[in-house]
């Protein structure tokens, strides 16, 4: 028989909470439509995304 292989998840879950999704607003300048721009950043690279 062969052996069942299990995957834990649980290691997993830590690299999970270091990211954060943020969602930022543009205004369009040709068609003054608003614009959501959706990303996945690090925690450390938030406040540099809502810069830019």
């Amino acid at each position: 028989m062969a052996k069942k292989v299990v995957a834990t998840l649980r290691d997993g879950s830590k690299d999970g909470r270091a990211y954060t999704k943020v969602i930022k607003m543009i205004r369009s300048p040709k068609t003054g439509a608003y614009i959501f721009d959706e990303k996945m950043v690090p925690n450390e690279a938030v406040q540099d995304f809502f810069k830019k």
